[in-house]
């Protein structure tokens, strides 16, 4: 409360209205699969478009090395050309595979992550240095430079005195006076202009190329106590990790092991090329011959493991991911793995599963079959697998359609809102399909949620189906449990303010206000059923909502209740004979 402890004229601002409500996005997609690189640990990667996720992890994957778990790049691919504009990536590998490296002296470099593609990178080793000048005094370790600018603590230097070299560390620096770690034993003073004698630091400049990328890291130094130590200065690279390996030890008895201590080599003579070896995709576990997953990774790459903030893999990585509210594991059928996926979006309510089915199982009876081992309100399935140009291996291919799927959600997000079933979409870059159901067939699939792709004369080939795969009939439709997943987060997202406000009557009416006025955009937006608000939702907050225990306990319980429209899936058009009527 202000204070008032002069006569005078006080001005105060206080908030009693509602409070802005922004809705959360809907159309950015999680994908979880192999890719030929890329990290494998912490946070998923943010990519928005296809050349971004080259960029970062690589292009196309080859059906003779990756087998059924190629999907990843083709789906990102074709979830950005049907209208997605935001996708996280995570990439899994097998559990053996390992990063190419090369050591050379104290110089370790290893691939940035595991996988063979770093055998076609290029590092090279050069020697360069930031700063060099006149040495005008010597006084043992203390030298007096004609511009001390450029030298650090930790820093390697080189001494020339006109004929030979020495090699020390710089201890500290003050003002033109550098202290070395031993006293200089070179005669390395000299005032005139133009002298060949100089002290200079000692640094390499490291660069990695792979086909495009280039990475450049100039003046690193193998000392750990210096500002530009070339592990620390290079830990963000795209392509490489560089290691200092410590320096070889005197093979004397009783001499301890500095395990801290680095080598305080000078940098090579020259340019030094390595190309990096080593590195390996990893065992692919082939199933039985037409099985629906032969080349996949075990389920558990995909399903990974949650080691804490940073350290998560596979699909528990998301857990860090606030943002993503589509998910796909695009090709990969095995059914621990979709009921992971399945049971992971049923757990943190705000992401919503997109599942494919085996491209070889073509009959109703099959593709019945196996919809039949899930039953969700968070998943939709769809089949049959689509074809298009496949830029890798310059043919045309079938692909499993969850990637084009979550860009026909985000595009129909994007167009309508979250309330449009993305159905009657037409698929962009699709030239045919593995399998081509007839109306028949899509009255066996379609009542136990398998939504079809179909094509049409005329009309090209479209989704024509928008369903969950959950037997409860208040959730037959994806767009209903999609739009009560945007209300949810949204208001989750925006009522922080309320923690922890008092529990009286005046915030009980700020978050009823607040609610309604969001609830009446989306009503006016025509996300919710009704001719009027009224029809349309109800919120209550309230001694009708609250006992004076929940009070006593610090809960603020609201009661929000919502009419969600429900698409036209059946449209009847009836039609009598009219017999004209006589004069």
């Amino acid at each position: 409360m202000a204070e008032y402890l002069s006569p005078g004229v006080y001005v105060e601002e206080f908030d009693s209205g509602a409070t802005p409500m922004q809705g959360v996005s809907t159309s950015t997609a999680g994908f979880i699969g192999l890719a030929e690189r890329g990290p494998v640990i912490g946070e998923p990667q943010l990519v928005t478009s296809f050349a971004d996720y080259k960029r970062m992890y690589g292009g196309y994957l080859s059906e003779a090395g990756y087998h059924a778990a190629r999907f990843l790049p083709y789906a990102v691919e074709q979830f950005f050309m049907n209208g997605g504009s935001r996708a996280y990536i995570m990439r899994v590998i097998p559990d053996d595979a390992k990063a190419g490296s090369v050591t050379s002296g104290v110089l370790k470099v290893t691939a940035a992550s595991p996988g063979a593609w770093a055998d076609n990178m290029r590092v090279t080793v050069e020697p360069s240095s930031k700063a060099k000048t006149q040495v005008f005094a010597v006084n043992g370790a203390d030298l007096t430079l004609k511009n001390a600018d450029g030298f650090n603590a930790g820093d390697v230097v080189e001494l020339f005195d006109g004929n030979q070299s020495a090699f020390a560390t710089v201890k500290s620096v003050l003002d033109k006076v550098v202290t070395l770690d031993a006293p200089c034993t070179l005669d390395v003073a000299d005032t005139k202009v133009g002298t060949t004698k100089f002290i200079r630091t000692c640094e390499i400049t490291i660069t990695a190329r792979l086909d495009d990328s280039i990475e450049t890291f100039p003046n690193l130094c193998l000392k750990p106590e210096a500002l530009n130590f070339a592990p620390i200065r290079t830990e963000k690279s795209d392509l490489i990790k560089v290691e200092v390996v410590p320096a070889a030890k005197s093979a004397s008895k009783g001499k301890k092991e500095n395990k801290d201590e680095a080598a305080a080599e000078p940098a090579p003579a020259g340019i030094t090329p390595y190309e990096l070896c080593g590195g390996t995709e990893g065992i692919l576990v082939l199933t039985p011959a037409g099985g629906s997953n032969g080349g996949a990774p075990t389920a558990d790459a995909y399903l990974g493991t949650d080691g804490g903030p940073g350290k998560r893999t596979g699909m528990q990585a998301f857990l860090e991911n606030p943002n993503v509210s589509i998910m796909a594991v695009p090709g990969v059928t095995m059914p621990e793995v979709q009921a992971g996926l399945i049971g992971f979006c049923e757990g943190k309510k705000s992401c919503f599963a997109i599942l494919d089915v085996p491209v070889d199982l073509k009959k109703t009876n099959d593709v019945a079959t196996f919809r039949d081992m899930y039953d969700s309100t968070y998943a939709a399935m769809y089949h049959p697998w689509i074809q298009m140009y496949d830029a890798g291996a310059k043919r045309p291919d079938f692909f499993p359609p969850s990637g084009a799927m979550a860009g026909i959600f985000a595009r129909s997000d994007n167009d309508r809102g979250v309330h449009k079933a993305p159905a009657n979409e037409v698929v962009r870059g699709c030239t045919g399909l593995s399998c081509n159901y007839n109306t028949g067939e899509q009255d066996i699939l379609n009542p136990i949620g398998v939504n079809l792709i179909r094509a049409f004369p005329g009309r090209g080939i479209r989704v024509w189906g928008a369903r969950t795969i959950s037997s409860n009939g208040l959730w037959k439709y994806l767009n209903v449990r999609r739009l009560f997943i945007y209300i949810e987060e949204s208001i989750r997202a925006n009522t922080n303010w309320v923690v922890f406000e008092p529990n009286s009557e005046t915030l009980w009416g700020r978050v009823k206000r607040t609610i309604e006025t969001f609830l009446a955009t989306c009503w006016r937006d025509g996300a919710l059923a009704g001719s009027s608000p009224d029809q349309a939702f109800y919120v209550e907050c309230g001694p009708t909502t609250m006992t004076q225990d929940d009070i006593d306990n610090g809960r603020l319980i609201c009661e929000i209740g919502i009419a969600p429209v429900k698409p036209a899936e059946f449209v009847i058009f009836r039609i009598t004979q009219k017999t004209a009527a006589s004069e």
